[in-house]
């Protein structure tokens, strides 16, 4: 049919799952624009939102902007919207939602997390049942939501998905934030890199989750060129819970435990020992504590030690009255159990498992959980990572924000684990997952954005990775997860300069990518680009992007790369900026020229970028250097990474 631009199946997406803006600086003294923040227009789109949350209160705000062109679509437990969350719409044109109400009442609290992050209302005295007690905020607690309910459950659909965005884009909103996986394809069958292009055409800089599928390299999601993908790290704070064996002897593991307890000690058990001796069907086992394997004689009344994690329902359903499950693999998050619990180490796992096996009468009490400063910021170890698949020269994930156990609104729709057997509802819940990074990164855009209106999504992108704050990297696989550095929002107000990057550029830089005008036709919704007419892009990367990658197809040649940049100088005034290098020994990184003298802001000045080194020794997968300019106020940050060939390329 005409006007038809492109058709492909399509695929179903999951989400990707009030200390964090005080650990970044951005604080309730922080200075803003409330006019023009006021006049911000947020698009979510997720699992819907609980509109009674008072994170969306619109007690003192004002009426919608003018600029705002969208609907208030209402149904069951959604019956208006208000001068916060100032649009509504859902869309299940793949039918996901099945038996579900179709409403934009978030039933799953994922999206009402999101949203308050990014743009929730100050509710003091916020807390999971009294843990991570505080005032909850969101990074632009002035700016406006729109949401669109795109995911029914944790599914989302490609077709759901391009219609929230093409909704979004029609309805005036000013920044789109999406915290749903999208497994990288080509650009011109990726529903999120088709609808994040359109709308920065339009000016509307797309967040996006970089996934959790970590630790693992080359599992970076959402990697569009014109796409912020948002990696997840740790902040300063975690909830620790401690227990205590009959003997005494105490330990202390991860969980989030709203729990008191009643007693001063309860019976403990192993899965092992609370075996149904023989009656275990197919794989089952009674040591991982699969319910097929246990006697509920053995259970019930008793906290149970398993080899395992996520199996807390399957003790509270036989009766337990705790849980202590041994971690199989690193992990930073702190997970909410169905009844009392704590997840801890092996080598904790293994005295525990002694003592059960050793004590006539063994016992133990689980503590209500605590928080605990911790170092950090911290790359999160369920991080997907790069390098990514289809663009291997871009460097993915671009930045990182906090992601691990965030406090933020949930839904009075769903208790607490999602369970039925849970009776525990609250306003407020704490998650972890880069879906809860993007919103941090959509916020802090939204913030710079009100000091410079006229930036366009790219300039507001680049201010926010070259201002970023290093990470502390302990490992190669790190390196990819890192991205930038993590977001200083107040920083990233005054960058110096910027790498703007137009839509001819884009254009250009997927002609180099080997895209034709059929497939560019595909993603941009329009076949007036020829690549034979377009003038080539440039260098190594063909891109003007803030940071700079190069992935040797061969590992055992010779290291050459080169980039060409402009950026624009956004301050006031006169300034000269001069380069610094900090590469590794082997690895020559030169600038062309070294030295750029600004005479008003505004102005661009061209510089290329040379990297010439021996071949990558063997066990060596990645050489890391770096580009400042500085002149006498700003220092603007620019990652250079050399890399072998992912295994998984």
């Amino acid at each position: 049919m005409e006007g038809v631009v492109s058709v492909f199946p399509s695929r179903k997406h999951r989400v990707v799952t009030t200390r964090s803006w005080d650990f970044l600086g951005l604080n309730r003294r922080s200075k803003r624009n409330p006019k023009i923040e006021s006049n911000i227009i947020v698009a979510v789109l997720d699992t819907g939102i609980w509109i009674n949350s008072p994170s969306f209160s619109d007690e003192g705000y004002g009426p919608p902007p003018a600029k705002w062109k969208g609907r208030c679509v209402t149904g069951p437990n959604f019956t208006a919207c208000n001068n916060k969350v100032i649009g509504a719409n859902y869309f299940d044109l793949d039918n996901v939602s099945q038996f579900t109400e179709t409403s934009v009442a978030d039933t799953e609290g994922h999206g009402s997390h999101t949203a308050s992050t990014v743009a929730g209302s100050a509710v003091e005295g916020a807390s999971l049942y009294g843990l991570g007690k505080g005032t909850a905020r969101g990074g632009v607690p002035s700016a406006r939501i729109a949401v669109y309910k795109v995911c029914w459950s944790i599914f989302c659909s490609d077709m759901d998905v391009l219609a929230g965005f093409d909704e979004a884009i029609a309805d005036g909103v000013d920044f789109i934030s999406v915290s749903i996986g999208s497994v990288a394809v080509d650009f011109f069958r990726d529903s999120h890199a088709i609808g994040a292009f359109h709308a920065m055409k339009k000016g509307i800089l797309t967040s996006c989750a970089a996934g959790n599928d970590g630790p693992e390299l080359s599992t970076v999601e959402n990697v569009a060129p014109w796409i912020m993908t948002v990696a997840a790290t740790g902040i300063d704070r975690r909830f620790a819970t401690a227990f205590k064996l009959g003997n005494g002897k105490k330990f202390t593991g991860f969980s989030i435990n709203t729990f008191s307890p009643k007693n001063q000690m309860y019976s403990l058990t192993s899965g092992a020992r609370a075996s149904n001796n023989g009656t275990i069907l197919g794989n089952a086992s009674a040591s991982a504590c699969d319910v097929d394997a246990l006697s509920q004689s053995k259970v019930k009344g008793r906290i149970v030690y398993c080899l395992t994690t996520s199996i807390d329902y399957n003790i509270e359903s036989l009766g337990g009255t705790g849980i202590i499950e041994l971690l199989e693999e690193q992990t930073d998050s702190s997970p909410i159990l169905l009844l009392p619990g704590a997840v801890i180490p092996p080598v904790s796992g293994k005295y525990i498992d002694l003592y059960i096996n050793s004590t006539k009468d063994p016992r133990a009490i689980i503590y209500k959980s605590k928080t605990v400063k911790i170092a950090a910021p911290f790359v999160a170890s369920f991080l997907s990572r790069g390098p990514q698949l289809i663009s291997p020269n871009i460097l993915k994930p671009d930045l990182a924000a906090p992601g691990i156990d965030i406090l933020a609104a949930y839904t009075k729709l769903s208790s607490l684990t999602g369970k039925i057997a849970d009776s525990r509802y609250s306003l407020f819940s704490v998650m972890a997952g880069t879906s809860m990074a993007c919103p941090h990164a959509t916020a802090a855009a939204a913030y710079v954005k009100s000091f410079h209106p006229d930036w366009s999504p790219a300039a507001v992108k680049s201010a926010l990775m070259t201002t970023a704050t290093p990470m502390k990297i302990k490992s190669e696989d790190a390196e990819f997860g890192s991205g930038a550095g993590q977001i200083n929002p107040t920083k990233a107000v005054h960058p110096g300069l910027v790498y703007d990057i137009s839509l001819g550029s884009y254009i250009s830089f997927l002609c180099k990518e080997g895209y034709n005008s059929t497939t560019i036709g595909l993603l941009v919704g329009s076949k007036e680009y020829n690549c034979s007419k377009i003038k080539p892009a440039k260098g190594t990367d063909g891109l003007n992007y803030p940071t700079m990658h190069k992935q040797l197809s061969d590992p055992g040649s010779a290291i050459t790369a080169v980039f060409y940049r402009t950026v624009t100088d956004v301050e006031h005034g006169a300034s000269v900026y001069r380069a610094n290098i900090s590469s590794p020994v082997g690895l020559s990184v030169k600038v062309f020229p070294d030295s750029l003298d600004f005479a008003k802001a505004g102005e661009r000045k061209r510089f290329k970028v040379v990297v010439k080194g021996e071949a990558m020794r063997d066990g060596t997968r990645i050489l890391s250097a770096l580009l400042e300019w500085k002149d006498s106020k700003h220092v603007v940050r620019s990652n250079i990474l050399i890399s072998r060939q992912s295994r998984l390329t």
